[in-house]
């Protein structure tokens, strides 16, 4: 698996800010509208409910929400650029810029397993990180974060 099997282009963006952890969750719900043709509210809802679990700020500026659904039909990735850093609650204190969402099928199993920990790789790479801070075009994120995979595979 790769990312570019989780990331459609269009699912990536970058934003000036986001008010809130809620706030940044709609914008989410709307994106996964708009590239999915997933219901924007439950994808709002099942982001707040496993976030309710416990906060999936990872550290490092990064945050990894993700949830499972019934009308996903494979596991599928946002991913979000912040200007302005929100704070997430993430493990380090530190505030969140950059945000990959992973949607996956309520029996994705092992597969919903394997998206978590390739983007959890990917994120953690400081090179990768410190290329999506210094970059907002939509086209050029998404291809930062499909090379980094694709060169990790290699």
């Amino acid at each position: 698996m790769q990312l570019s099997d989780i990331l459609n282009q269009d699912a990536v963006r970058s934003r000036a800010a986001a008010s809130s952890k809620k706030r940044l969750f709609h914008d989410l719900g709307e994106m996964a509208e708009a590239c999915y043709g997933l219901a924007h509210g439950a994808v709002i809802e099942a982001l707040l409910d496993r976030e309710g679990l416990g906060p999936t700020g990872v550290g490092h500026g990064v945050a990894l929400p993700h949830a499972r659904l019934a009308d996903v039909p494979s596991v599928q990735g946002l991913f979000l650029r912040l200007e302005k850093p929100l704070d997430f609650d993430a493990v380090d204190r530190q505030p969140v810029d950059l945000v990959f969402a992973l949607l996956a099928p309520l029996d994705a199993g092992v597969d919903h397993l394997k998206a978590l920990a390739l983007v959890s790789r990917t994120m953690r790479n400081q090179s990768v990180c410190a290329k999506l801070r210094a970059n907002s075009d939509p086209a050029t994120l998404h291809t930062i974060l499909t090379d980094a995979t694709s060169s990790q595979a290699a």
